[in-house]
């Protein structure tokens, strides 16, 4: 199925996502992209079908040819503040107010969004498999996030950040269970089963 370029008839319309929502450690991520009207890749997905080696040549070409994006990190102490749902909302609102360009529409993966600016907007239940705007925001917060977990793994190796991302996989609950939590840990979480 090919994505829609658009929803609305408004010529700056953005989509919006955000990455790593179920993680134990690591921010949750959000972007927000306006696409050129004539923008087209055959590539572009939800970032969840696409391998890491896709998604990181998308990246480029995505930074390049949007009319405007930004991305946001809400880290763990406010993801533990605030709750995860109102932190993948914060981050979603921080990066539209971050774009060059404000949207005169926004278009959201998912179907929880809080009013922001007066902006209008839809929600849209797997958006990022419908949407190329949305499917770029998806492809840039996961790209970034990985970006900064990686970056986060090398100061704590033992719980191979590098792969898992953060996510609760066998191994990162192994370790958890045999070092402890650390700072980048989200201690509103379960850690353990």
């Amino acid at each position: 199925m090919s994505l829609k370029s658009s929803f609305s008839n408004f010529k700056l319309e953005c989509g919006t996502d955000e990455a790593g929502r179920g993680c134990l450690a690591g921010p949750v991520t959000a972007a927000a992209v306006i696409l050129p009207e004539s923008f087209s890749n055959s590539l572009l997905n939800d970032s969840k079908q696409l391998s890491e080696k896709k998604r990181n040549t998308l990246q480029p070409i995505l930074i390049k040819d949007a009319v405007s994006y930004a991305f946001t990190h809400i880290f763990p102490e406010d993801i533990d503040t605030i709750n995860i749902l109102n932190a993948s909302i914060l981050a979603m609102h921080k990066s539209i107010e971050a774009l060059k360009t404000a949207p005169e529409f926004i278009i959201v993966d998912g179907n929880r969004f809080k009013p922001l600016n007066d902006i209008p907007f839809k929600t849209i239940v797997k958006g990022d498999s419908k949407y190329l705007s949305i499917a770029a925001a998806s492809v840039l917060a996961k790209t970034f996030r990985d970006e900064y977990m990686d970056q986060i793994h090398l100061e704590f190796p033992m719980y191979n950040w590098k792969q898992n991302k953060g996510y609760p996989t066998k191994e990162h609950r192994a370790a958890i269970k045999k070092y402890g939590p650390t700072k980048y840990h989200r201690k509103s979480f379960r850690l353990l089963p």
